[in-house]
C-alpha cells in the first residue's frame, strides 16, 4: 500500500489519532493543536491547559452535539498535537497565557490591545517610581506594575490628580532646578526627589499608598493612615495628625456615592460580563471592596468563540500579573467557565484564602452581574456607534472621490514654520478613520533655500513626499499593492499650488498613477484634484469633508508640536553654537547635565569638567567665553 505524503487531518485518519492520543498522559500541561495548511504541520492554531490532558485532548474528538461551531472547524484541521507536562495546574496556567501571547493561534480567544482605553502604570524598577497613564501595556521590565484598562478616562486623570494632592509625589518629570527643589517642594506637594531630599526606601513607601488606591484598597489605606493619626496625635504630634486627617478627607472623597448594595459588604469580589456582536466582544469587570465599586475595567475580544471561554481568558490575562492583595475571594460571572476549577484552585494559592467563581442565577447577586452586563451592552453600543460613523466618512469619501475603495490608511502632511525658520513637516496617519499614532513621522526640511525670512511651503512639500516614496521610486520591484506601508488615500494641508508642487514631485518619480492625492484649504474647506482648477463641488459639514478635516487638524497640530520643539531646542543651544570646538553632541551632553544655559554660565571649570565628554581644556573655553573678562 503506497503512503501518501499528504498530511491528512487526524480526524480522517482513526488510527493514527489513537495512536496519538494514548501517547498523551494523564497529567497537568498544555497541548498544542497544529494543521498542516501548507503541507507541514507547523503552524499552531489552538493551546489548551487541562489537569488531564488525554481526556481534555480526547474530548475534543468525540462525537458531540454540544461542540460550537468554531471548535468543530477546528478539529477537522487538525494534524498534529504536542503536548508539554506541567507539575501543577499553576504552572499549565502560566505557560498556556504565555504561549498564547507569542503564537496568536487563530482559533483562541484574543483580547485586542484597545487603545481606546488607559491603563495606570508605576515604574516599580526605578528607585523613584514614577506614576503615569498610558495607552501602551509594554512590559518592558517585570517589576513595574500595570493597572486597568479603566473605562472613564476622565474619572482615571481625576483620581490621579487627587492622589498627587494627598500624597507628596513628584510633580515633575525633570527638575527644573539643577541645584534646588522647586515651588512644589516649598508647598508640601513634593518631597524633593530632584535633588534626593527623601531617601528611595520612604519615596517608596508613598507611592505604595498610591498602588493602593488602584489595587481597590482604598478602605484599608483609611484604616492605615487612621491608626497612624491617631498615633500622632497621642504623641502631640498634631501637625502630622492634621495632614493625615486631610489624606483620609481625599480618599473617602474617591469613593463617595460609589456604594454598591449587597447584604455582605466584607467580601471583595470582581463581576465579570460581556455583550456581543457579530464581530466583537465587550467584556466589562466590576471591582467591588468592602460595598465599594471602587474600579470598573474594560476588555475587547473577538466574538467568534463561546461567552465562557471569551470570560475565562479575560480573568486569567487579568489575574496573570496581579498580586495577591488585589485578588478577590469571589469572583461572578455572567456564564460559566470551561476551566473555572484550574483558575479557581490557582488563585486559592496565590491568595493564600480560598477563592470562589460563581455564575449567580438569583437574587442580588444575580442582579449585580445584570447590570455588569448592561454597562457592557452601552459600551459595545457607544463602539458600534464610533464604528458606523467611521464607515459612513469613509464610504462618503470614497464617493466624493471616486475611489475603488474605502480609504484604510489615509496620510496627512503639513509644513509648520516662522518665516521660514525651524521649518519642519508632519506625517499623520489614519487608520480606518481613526489616528494610527505608531505610524507618525517628523520631518526636517533640508532645503538650502528655505531658511530664516524665506519660507516655500511648496518645495517643502515637494521635498516631504519624495523622501517618503523615495524608496519605491529606486526600486520599482518593491511590492506597492497590498503593503501595509502604502497609502490609499495622500491629502496635503493647502490649495492648488501646494498640491500642484506634490503632483510635480511624483511625475517626476513615475508614482502619480499609484497614488492618490488631493489637498485641503482652509478657507472653504474645499478640496483640489490633481489637473483641476476648481475644487469640488462639496459641503464642509458631510461626514467624508469632517474626516478630512480631522485629519488636516491632527497634521497641523503635530507639525506645531515638532516646530516649538525645535524652536525651543535651538534657543538653548544658540549661545552654545558659538564656542568654538562645542559641537552638537557636545552641547546636549552639557544640557541633559546642567538643564540650561544659565546653570552652564554659572558652573566653574572644574565642575564643566565633570561632563562626559568635556575635557579640561574644553571646559576652559567654555568658561572663558561667559567670562570674557577672566581671560584678561
Amino acid at each position: 500500500m503506497a503512503i501518501s505524503a499528504e498530511i491528512v487531518p487526524l480526524i480522517k485518519d482513526p488510527e493514527r489519532l489513537e495512536n496519538r492520543l494514548a501517547e498523551i498522559p494523564p497529567e497537568p500541561g498544555v497541548y498544542f493543536m497544529r494543521d498542516g495548511g501548507d503541507g507541514r504541520s507547523d503552524r499552531i492554531i489552538y493551546i489548551g491547559k487541562s489537569r488531564k490532558l488525554r481526556s481534555r485532548v480526547r474530548s475534543y474528538f468525540q462525537d458531540s452535539n454540544h461542540k460550537s461551531h468554531r471548535i468543530a472547524t477546528m478539529v477537522q484541521q487538525v494534524t498534529e498535537i504536542e503536548f508539554i507536562v506541567t507539575d501543577t495546574e499553576a504552572e499549565a496556567l502560566a505557560l498556556e497565557a504565555n504561549l498564547i501571547k507569542q503564537h496568536q493561534p487563530y482559533f483562541n480567544v484574543l483580547l485586542k490591545d484597545d487603545k481606546k482605553y488607559p491603563y495606570v502604570c508605576i515604574t516599580w524598577s526605578e528607585d523613584y517610581p514614577r506614576i503615569f497613564i498610558t495607552r501602551k501595556r509594554q512590559i518592558g521590565k517585570l517589576k513595574d506594575k500595570f493597572y486597568g484598562p479603566y473605562t472613564d478616562t476622565g474619572l482615571l486623570r481625576e483620581i490621579l490628580r487627587i492622589s498627587k494632592r494627598i500624597f507628596a509625589l513628584r510633580q515633575r518629570p525633570q527638575p527644573l532646578f539643577k541645584d534646588r527643589p522647586c515651588l512644589n517642594y516649598d508647598l508640601g506637594r513634593c518631597p524633593g526627589v530632584c535633588q534626593q531630599l527623601i531617601s528611595p526606601e520612604e519615596y517608596r513607601k508613598t507611592v505604595l499608598k498610591v498602588a493602593m488606591v488602584f489595587q481597590g484598597r482604598t478602605q484599608e489605606l483609611i484604616d492605615i493612615l487612621t491608626a497612624q493619626m491617631q498615633t500622632a496625635a497621642e504623641a502631640l504630634n498634631f501637625e502630622l495628625a492634621a495632614r493625615v486627617r486631610d489624606q483620609i478627607t481625599g480618599l473617602k472623597s474617591l469613593n463617595a456615592d460609589q456604594k454598591v448594595s449587597l447584604p455582605d459588604d466584607t467580601v471583595s469580589r470582581d463581576a465579570l460580563a460581556l455583550a456581543t456582536d457579530e464581530q466583537r466582544a465587550c467584556i466589562q469587570l466590576f471591582q467591588i471592596r468592602a460595598g465599594q465599586l471602587v474600579g470598573r475595567l474594560a476588555f475587547i475580544a473577538d466574538s467568534h468563540a463561546e461567552p465562557g471561554a471569551i470570560l475565562q481568558r479575560v480573568l486569567e490575562s487579568h489575574y496573570q500579573t496581579a498580586d495577591a492583595v488585589e485578588i478577590p475571594i469571589e469572583i461572578l460571572v455572567q456564564h460559566e467557565l470551561p476551566d473555572a476549577e484550574i483558575l479557581a484552585d490557582v488563585l486559592t494559592q496565590r491568595k493564600g484564602r480560598k477563592v470562589t467563581i460563581l455564575a449567580p442565577q438569583r437574587q442580588t447577586k444575580a442582579e449585580l452581574i445584570e447590570m455588569v452586563e448592561r454597562n457592557a451592552e452601552y459600551e459595545l453600543q457607544r463602539m458600534q456607534k464610533l464604528s458606523d460613523r467611521n464607515h459612513e466618512a469613509m464610504q462618503d469619501l470614497t464617493n466624493i472621490l471616486d475611489l475603488p475603495d474605502l480609504p484604510h490608511c489615509i496620510e496627512g502632511y503639513d509644513i509648520s514654520h516662522i518665516q521660514g525658520s525651524n521649518a519642519v513637516a508632519s506625517q499623520v496617519v489614519f487608520i480606518d478613520g481613526l489616528p494610527g499614532k505608531q505610524h507618525y513621522r517628523h520631518y526636517k526640511i533640508k532645503n538650502p533655500t528655505v531658511t530664516a525670512g524665506h519660507s516655500d511651503d511648496f518645495a517643502s512639500l515637494a521635498e516631504v513626499i519624495q523622501r517618503r516614496f523615495r524608496k519605491y521610486s529606486e526600486d520599482p520591484k518593491l511590492t506597492r499593492v497590498g503593503n501595509p506601508d502604502w497609502p490609499d488615500l495622500i491629502m496635503i494641508d493647502g490649495g492648488k499650488g501646494q498640491l500642484s508642487s506634490v503632483v510635480a514631485v511624483l511625475q517626476e518619480m513615475n508614482l502619480l498613477e499609484d497614488l492618490r492625492v488631493v489637498s485641503l484649504a482652509k478657507q472653504r474647506e474645499e478640496i483640489f484634484l490633481p489637473g483641476e482648477s476648481q475644487p469640488l463641488e462639496t459641503d464642509a459639514e458631510q461626514p467624508g469633508v469632517q474626516l478630512l478635516r480631522r485629519l488636516r487638524d491632527e497634521a497641523h497640530r503635530f507639525a506645531v508640536s515638532f516646530h516649538r520643539q525645535q524652536r525651543s531646542d535651538k534657543f538653548k543651544r544658540s549661545r552654545l553654537d558659538e564656542i568654538p570646538g562645542l559641537g552638537h553632541h557636545r552641547q546636549k551632553q552639557l544640557l541633559g547635565y546642567f538643564r540650561s544655559v544659565d546653570y552652564i554660565r554659572q558652573a566653574t571649570p572644574a565642575q564643566l569638567a565633570e561632563v562626559p565628554g568635556i575635557g579640561t581644556r574644553l571646559a576652559q573655553e567654555i568658561y572663558d567665553y561667559f567670562h570674557p573678562a577672566s581671560g584678561i
